[in-house]
């Protein structure tokens, strides 16, 4: 054997054994894959902006050294550098970053892809947040993951309390006012029973009007007129530029009780899209809006 060729065959070797030794333990992802993962990983690519978000609410940001396009919050996070979105992660650019682990949602990264990195010896656990009991769950499986489990633990009593108490004041009350929640501007998107946000309607007191349909129904404005909401729930990502344009385009159909009784309110879509502890600002945001004579003084 020629002296270059034994170096390489020495040198690669020794990079088996050491990645051999590493400690790690298997777990179950959330999607019921067996995943074998590092113990303490040290650096994390986060394949969703949720993802990032949990990361830095259980303050182990410093383990991240990479995260998909959109990972806004908290504002720090944008300084870190971007893998691509977290539907089309770029594999070359999360190989340079030389991860331990990528952590991803089911539904965002391609099995391909996942496949691909595992092939590269760069495990990818994947979670699946469907539901508020899930995204609780998330938060545990992360803090898990990342040995952090105190501070998931705080997490999740806090918002598990605060769920709690908006259980509490809801059902007092009898009434639950008709909701219509309207995803962006154009086109009309609903929430169906399939989504988180139905599930905090529900909470918050009032009846999810799109509830007979799945997932995110696309509307027409005379279908939102038949269901005759009370209530009309607008997300986007900017409030202010947004809030007279969307008041003058549903001015035209007073016939609507939530356009004649200004019942119409404009949220942040990141609070409400994204399976993250913020889930539970949501929620409370959502009893202001719909019982707003039993939490006067909610905080």
């Amino acid at each position: 054997m020629k002296p270059v060729f034994f170096c390489i065959a020495v040198l690669l070797a020794t990079i088996i054994c050491l990645v051999n030794t590493i400690p790690a333990r298997e777990l179950t992802d959330g999607i019921g894959r067996q995943i074998l993962v590092p113990d303490n990983p040290f650096r994390v690519v986060a394949l969703a902006p949720s993802i990032t978000e949990i990361i830095f609410a259980l303050g182990q940001e410093k383990r991240l050294v990479g995260i998909s396009r959109f990972s806004d919050f908290p504002a720090e996070a944008s300084q870190l550098p971007q893998v691509g979105s977290y539907i089309q992660p770029d594999i070359e650019k999360i190989v340079s970053l030389n991860p331990d682990l990528c952590i991803a949602v089911k539904d965002g990264i391609p099995r391909e892809i996942a496949d691909r990195l595992h092939s590269l010896h760069i495990p990818v656990y994947a979670v699946n947040p469907l539901d508020l009991e899930a995204v609780i769950s998330t938060i545990w499986q992360i803090g898990d993951l990342l040995n952090a489990k105190d501070r998931a633990r705080i997490i999740v009593r806090d918002m598990q309390t605060r769920i709690d108490r908006v259980r509490e004041q809801v059902v007092t009350t009898g009434r639950r006012p008709g909701v219509f929640f309207q995803i962006g501007f154009a086109p009309i998107v609903s929430v169906g029973k399939d989504t988180v946000i139905h599930e905090l309607i529900q909470i918050a007191g009032g009846t999810n009007l799109c509830a007979a349909y799945s997932s995110y129904p696309r509307l027409s404005r005379e279908q939102v007129v038949a269901l005759s909401p009370e209530i009309l729930i607008i997300t986007t990502m900017h409030r202010d530029k947004s809030t007279s344009q969307i008041n003058t385009e549903w001015a035209a159909w007073s016939m609507i009780p939530a356009v004649r009784n200004n019942r119409i309110t404009i949220v942040d879509s990141n609070i409400f899209d994204r399976p993250t502890p913020r889930l539970v600002d949501a929620l409370e945001q959502l009893v202001r809006v719909i019982h707003p004579e039993l939490f006067k003084d909610f905080n």
